[in-house]
């Protein structure tokens, strides 16, 4: 028996001890799908041949090519989750190979493999994006553990890069108006820049919306956002969620806490609602911003800390100020550049878009078509005065989804739209029949059930006193998933 069908024998992949490797259980097992995809790429058929046997028996699907430009042939027909490419290879090099691959498939991982690999081609690789570099005679353990360690580095940059995408596409300025073109291009212009920020705009206008924009086209766009509502907390605390705090600081002061100023270090802080915060915090981050530096509570060292600011009101600082409310050498340290966000009624025009983005946006997250507004409905949303502002609006319109089941939306269909919240209408109003109403109310009490259960239909059909595969069948209907 080979050494690597001995070590496969301890079953290091799940596969029953009474086949002699994965390759083999798969081929008797149609159904059965294999692990991640590798390519080889080698000049030497027995390094092909012994390295498609060994990754096959670890439950790695495995193909093999000669030549670099078989490699980018083999691209073309799919894709794969790693490639041991060889440094010397007939025709294209393995150098050359890694530059294409890289241009055309950036989170594909790459081990670069040689039997006359040097130092200087070893960095050089590195510096190209391959992984790791791996000297001929081939380990069969450090091959494997490397393309495993490969695989598992290249899915977390994925799901980074595509957590990075749906944070811009949560985040994104939605409008076309003349006062949101001007906005976005006041955004262009500042964000390079290290300038301190204050927006200004009514609450749910979307002033973390214009911090976020500018922090993702700033030069600290690598570094982290760090927010902090101002209103949100309490005075006692509000010390240690800036500055941060030492074990024992304080009754309750179990561990060590970074404060929010060190977690935005190289990054971006903002400070929400930052015309409720207390005078003597004030001061605090007055001395910050003049020496770079803060204190945890209870400590008597320095960190040294490096964050852009970026503050948000929805309150008259100017009047603050006569009242003795705010100090007014914090305004001007932080007034460096004033921004305006327009309320939702300055920009009446962006509704529609808007309605659309949270339209579909909802219908998806609750795995649902898409709805459609008539003329005369999207008349009723924007002649409506929206005191709430975009925030409003969004809520309205997921109430929509949630609670209409008609695919089309009259203003008959339309909740109450007033400033104060109000309590839910009579059903003969709200709903236009008896099923109607069931159902949502059916909706709402699962959705609720599964909630309180993480997601766990098993949990949530015993604590509603019913069969699993009844729970089931109701949530199919009503076009209800798990998450």
């Amino acid at each position: 028996m080979k050494p690597e069908e001995a070590q496969c024998r301890k079953n290091p992949s799940g596969y029953p001890k009474s086949y002699p490797s994965a390759r083999d259980w798969c081929r008797e097992r149609p159904g059965r799908r294999m692990g991640h995809s590798v390519l080889i790429v080698d000049d030497e058929q027995g390094i092909r041949k012994s390295l498609i046997g060994v990754l096959e028996d670890e439950g790695f699907t495995a193909e093999a090519v000669a030549t670099g430009e078989a490699c980018l042939e083999a691209f073309h027909r799919r894709t794969y989750d790693c490639v041991l490419l060889d440094v010397w290879l007939p025709g294209m090099s393995g150098i050359e190979t890694l530059k294409r691959l890289r241009e055309s498939y950036p989170f594909v991982a790459v081990v670069m493999i040689s039997g006359h690999g040097t130092i200087e081609t070893a960095v050089q690789a590195t510096k190209l994006g391959a992984f790791d570099f791996i000297e001929k005679p081939l380990s069969v353990e450090r091959t494997l553990v490397t393309v495993k360690n490969a695989i598992k580095q290249k899915a977390l940059e994925r799901e980074a890069a595509e957590l990075r995408q749906r944070l811009l596409r949560d985040y994104q300025m939605i409008g076309d108006s003349v006062p949101m073109r001007a906005l976005r291009q006041q955004i262009a212009m500042v964000a390079s820049t290290e300038g301190r920020v204050i927006i200004y705009g009514e609450s749910g206008t979307g002033k973390e919306l214009v911090a976020r924009a500018i922090h993702a086209q700033s030069s600290r766009a690598a570094g982290p956002f760090v927010e902090l509502n101002c209103s949100a907390i309490p005075e006692e605390l509000i010390e240690s969620e800036l500055f941060g705090h030492v074990k024992g600081a304080f009754t309750g002061a179990s561990t060590s806490r970074q404060g929010k100023f060190e977690l935005a270090d190289g990054g971006t802080l903002f400070l929400d609602e930052i015309g409720d915060m207390s005078l003597k915090t004030q001061a605090k981050i007055l001395r910050v911003l003049d020496e770079g530096r803060i204190q945890p509570v209870g400590s008597n060292a320095w960190i040294e800390v490096d964050a852009r600011i970026i503050a948000a009101t929805n309150k008259p600082l100017h009047q603050m100020i006569e009242r003795g409310e705010f100090r007014e050498d914090l305004f001007y340290r932080l007034n460096v550049i004033p921004f305006y966000v327009p309320p939702l009624r300055e920009r009446r025009e962006d509704i529609p878009l808007l309605v659309d983005h949270f339209n579909r946006t909802f219908s998806a997250a609750y795995n649902r078509p898409p709805k459609q507004f008539t003329e005369a409905a999207m008349e009723a949303l924007q002649e409506y005065h929206w005191p709430g502002n975009v925030r409003e609006l969004k809520n309205t319109i997921e109430r929509i989804v949630i609670m209409r089941s008609a695919p089309v939306i009259d203003v008959p269909d339309l909740p109450p739209l007033s400033g104060d919240p109000l309590p839910d209408p009579p059903s003969s109003l709200y709903y236009r029949s008896f099923q109607e109403a069931t159902e949502a109310f059916e909706r709402q009490y699962i959705q609720r059930k599964l909630a309180e259960h993480g997601g766990n239909v098993t949990r949530a059909a015993e604590a509603m006193g019913i069969d699993r595969s009844h729970l089931y069948r109701r949530m199919k209907a009503l076009g209800i998933s798990p998450r």
